[in-house]
């Protein structure tokens, strides 16, 4: 008995004393949720998926351009084509397009539809997250 508790002492020690420098040895921590340029940005997100033969993702892509230009420098509003960002994809567990993740600017997720989404139900959404 004390042979067995002789072996188990020094490698619950070893874990203890290894383990919390493992983080520090890895990359710097990336939110793989977001593409790369807009990860870091302090600002709001809209994060829209979908895929350019889809007929709802067709239909909203010229109410996202408006939308971005509307809310510039307010909102960052981002087009994901889940063929070309199959990690995004992944990433957001996304399981029907189009989808629309919004973020606020501390990167959580505050609100999520599946569909097609109109302008007046995307402005009324960033009202609800303080964006004006």
């Amino acid at each position: 008995m004390k042979k067995r508790n002789f072996l188990v002492l020094p490698f619950i020690i070893f874990t203890i004393l290894v383990f919390p420098y493992q983080a520090t040895l890895s990359e710097p921590s990336i939110d793989r949720r977001f593409p790369k340029e807009i990860a870091q940005v302090p600002l709001p997100k809209l994060l829209d998926f979908g895929r350019g033969k889809c007929i709802p993702c067709k239909a909203m892509a010229p109410i996202l351009k408006e939308l971005s230009e509307e809310y510039k420098d307010r909102v960052i509003i981002k087009v994901i084509e889940i063929d070309q960002e199959s990690r995004l994809t992944t990433a957001n567990r996304i399981r029907l397009i189009p989808t629309q993740i919004f973020f606020d600017a501390k990167n959580q997720e505050v609100f999520r539809h599946e569909g097609f989404m109109s302008k007046d139900e995307i402005k009324k959404v960033f009202q609800k997250i303080g964006i004006q």
